[in-house]
Protein backbone atom coordinates (compact mmCIF):
# COMPACT_ATOMS: atom_id res chain seq x y z
CA UNK A 1 0.00 0.00 0.00
CA UNK A 2 1.59 3.17 -1.18
CA UNK A 3 0.30 6.59 -0.32
CA UNK A 4 1.05 9.93 1.24
CA UNK A 5 2.02 8.39 4.59
CA UNK A 6 3.79 5.40 3.01
CA UNK A 7 5.79 6.62 0.01
CA UNK A 8 7.67 4.40 -2.43
CA UNK A 9 11.21 3.75 -1.22
CA UNK A 10 14.29 2.65 -3.13
CA UNK A 11 14.29 -0.65 -1.22
CA UNK A 12 10.79 -1.38 -2.56
CA UNK A 13 12.26 -1.61 -6.07
CA UNK A 14 15.41 -3.58 -5.22
CA UNK A 15 14.02 -6.95 -6.34
CA UNK A 16 12.65 -5.46 -9.56
CA UNK A 17 15.97 -3.80 -10.41
CA UNK A 18 17.86 -7.03 -9.80
CA UNK A 19 15.44 -9.09 -11.90
CA UNK A 20 15.40 -6.49 -14.67
CA UNK A 21 19.05 -7.27 -15.46
CA UNK A 22 18.05 -10.72 -16.73
CA UNK A 23 14.35 -9.95 -17.38
CA UNK A 24 13.45 -12.80 -15.00
CA UNK A 25 9.92 -13.17 -13.65
CA UNK A 26 8.85 -13.50 -10.02
CA UNK A 27 5.68 -13.30 -7.94
CA UNK A 28 6.14 -9.53 -7.78
CA UNK A 29 7.30 -8.73 -11.31
CA UNK A 30 6.66 -10.23 -14.72
CA UNK A 31 6.63 -9.41 -18.39
CA UNK A 32 3.82 -9.61 -20.90
CA UNK A 33 3.83 -9.92 -24.63
CA UNK A 34 2.18 -6.89 -26.19
CA UNK A 35 -0.25 -9.24 -27.97
CA UNK A 36 -1.58 -10.42 -24.59
CA UNK A 37 -2.87 -6.94 -23.68
CA UNK A 38 -6.53 -6.33 -24.48
CA UNK A 39 -6.53 -3.77 -27.33
CA UNK A 40 -9.98 -2.47 -26.32
CA UNK A 41 -9.25 -1.69 -22.68
CA UNK A 42 -5.43 -1.73 -22.46
CA UNK A 43 -5.97 -3.20 -18.99
CA UNK A 44 -2.63 -3.32 -17.19
CA UNK A 45 -4.01 -4.49 -13.85
CA UNK A 46 -1.48 -6.07 -11.54
CA UNK A 47 -2.58 -9.67 -12.08
CA UNK A 48 0.43 -11.91 -12.33
CA UNK A 49 -0.32 -14.49 -15.07
CA UNK A 50 2.28 -16.82 -13.54
CA UNK A 51 0.68 -16.88 -10.07
CA UNK A 52 -2.02 -19.36 -9.13
CA UNK A 53 -4.98 -17.50 -7.61
CA UNK A 54 -6.71 -20.51 -6.09
CA UNK A 55 -9.96 -19.84 -4.29
CA UNK A 56 -10.50 -21.50 -0.96
CA UNK A 57 -14.01 -22.63 -0.19
CA UNK A 58 -15.28 -23.28 3.29
CA UNK A 59 -16.76 -26.60 4.27
CA UNK A 60 -20.62 -26.54 3.98
CA UNK A 61 -20.96 -27.94 7.52
CA UNK A 62 -18.84 -25.06 8.82
CA UNK A 63 -21.04 -22.54 7.00
CA UNK A 64 -24.25 -24.08 8.36
CA UNK A 65 -22.82 -24.19 11.87
CA UNK A 66 -21.97 -20.50 11.66
CA UNK A 67 -25.47 -19.68 10.36
CA UNK A 68 -27.08 -21.54 13.28
CA UNK A 69 -24.77 -19.79 15.74
CA UNK A 70 -25.57 -16.36 14.30
CA UNK A 71 -29.27 -17.22 14.21
CA UNK A 72 -29.13 -18.10 17.90
CA UNK A 73 -27.46 -14.78 18.69
CA UNK A 74 -30.12 -12.98 16.66
CA UNK A 75 -32.88 -14.75 18.60
CA UNK A 76 -31.27 -13.72 21.90
CA UNK A 77 -31.07 -10.08 20.80
CA UNK A 78 -34.64 -10.09 19.52
CA UNK A 79 -35.83 -11.62 22.79
CA UNK A 80 -34.00 -8.94 24.76
CA UNK A 81 -35.51 -6.16 22.60
CA UNK A 82 -38.97 -7.69 22.90
CA UNK A 83 -38.55 -7.67 26.69
CA UNK A 84 -37.69 -3.97 26.59
CA UNK A 85 -40.76 -3.14 24.53
CA UNK A 86 -43.37 -5.19 26.44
Amino acid sequence: NLGKTNPLKEADLAEFIELQKTKANSDNSWTLDRKEIDADTFDLSAKNPNKNYAESFRNPQEILSEIYELDGETQEILGFLKGLIY
